[in-house]
C-alpha cells in the first residue's frame, strides 16, 4: 500500500513554477530522506503531502485518501510535522510535558480539553523511548537545543500519526547533539509501531542506516529518486548541488567531500 503518492504535481505561483511535474511514491514500510539546496521544492513537496497546500495540477492521495474526496484536516491529524517554527512558538511558559501533552489539539498549551490517562502513559513512554526521562517538569525555553526537538518528535508522536514529517531537524545542533539526537531517532524508527519518516536534509551525513529511500529535488524538479543507495551517488548529488561531489559510505552512514 501506498502512503503516498504524487503524480504529476506543480505549484505555480505569481506565474513562476515552484514545483514542475513531480511525481513520487512512499510505500509502507519505507523512510525516506528529501535533499537539496535551497529553494529546491523540499519544503514545498512535504507541505502538499501533510494538507497544508493544494497543488496547482497533478494528483495526490496520503494514507489512501485522494485530495478532494475528503477534509484535510482530517488528514492532518494523521500525521505528525517538527519544524523550527514549532520550536519558537513554544519558547516561554509551557514546561516539556505540557508540550508534548499538546500535540493531539494541534495547539500551543494545552487549551481547553484536558489530556486522558492514556495520553498521559504514552506520554511517559516517549519520554523513555526518546531519552529525554526526567525532563518532563523542566521549562521547554531552558532545554538544549537538541532537547526541545526530541520534545516536539514527543508532541508530534502522541497523536500516533501514520506519518511524521522532520523538516531539517538538525539545524542549529552542534556536532555531537546532532549525534544524539539521530541516536534517538534510529532508536525510534525500530519501534514497532513507528509512523513512516519523512526527512528533510541539506546534509547526506544525516542520514541514518534505517532511512531506506532518498528523493533528490533541483529548483523544483526531481533529480533522482529511489532507493538510498542508488540516490545518493556523487553523480545525483553533483548534477543537484551545482558542485563537484563525491560520496562515501561507511556502516550505513554517507558523508561528502568536494571532488
Amino acid at each position: 500500500m501506498s502512503q503516498v503518492s504524487l503524480h504529476d504535481v506543480s505549484v505555480v505561483r505569481q506565474g513562476k513554477g515552484l514545483l514542475r511535474n513531480v511525481s513520487w511514491e512512499v510505500k509502507n514500510g519505507e523512510h525516506w530522506a528529501v535533499l537539496g539546496r535551497n529553494g529546491s521544492g523540499k519544503t514545498l513537496t512535504l507541505r502538499i503531502v501533510s494538507g497544508y497546500l493544494w497543488p496547482t495540477t497533478g494528483t495526490v492521495e496520503v494514507l489512501g485518501k485522494k485530495f478532494g474526496s475528503f477534509d484535510l484536516r482530517e488528514l492532518r491529524k494523521e500525521i505528525g510535522w517538527v519544524s523550527l517554527d514549532i520550536q519558537y512558538e513554544f519558547q516561554r511558559g509551557y514546561s516539556a510535558e505540557e508540550v508534548v501533552l499538546s500535540g493531539p489539539f494541534a495547539s500551543v498549551g494545552l487549551r481547553t480539553e484536558a489530556p486522558t490517562e492514556r495520553q498521559r502513559e504514552r506520554a511517559k513512554a516517549l519520554f523513555e523511548v526518546l531519552e529525554i526521562a526526567g525532563l518532563e517538569s523542566r521549562q521547554f525555553h531552558t532545554l538544549s537545543f537538541g532537547e526541545q526537538k526530541r520534545v516536539l518528535i514527543g508532541r508530534a508522536l502522541l497523536g500516533e500519526p501514520k506519518l511524521l514529517v522532520l523538516d531539517e531537524p538538525c539545524t542549529g545542533l552542534d556536532f555531537k547533539s546532532r549525534e544524539e539526537f539521530l541516536g534517538s531517532l534510529q532508536g525510534l524508527a525500530t519501534q514497532q509501531d513507528s509512523p513512516t519518516l519523512l526527512f528533510v536534509t541539506h546534509h547526506v551525513e544525516e542520514i541514518l542506516p534505517f532511512m531506506t529511500h532518498a528523493l533528490l529535488l533541483k529548483k523544483g524538479e526531481i533529480v533522482a529518486s529511489g532507493e538510498k543507495s542508488e540516490v545518493l551517488t556523487s553523480k545525483h548529488l553533483s548534477e543537484a548541488l551545482d558542485l563537484q561531489i563525491a560520496v562515501q559510505e561507511a556502516n550505513g552512514r554517507y558523508w561528502t567531500s568536494v571532488a
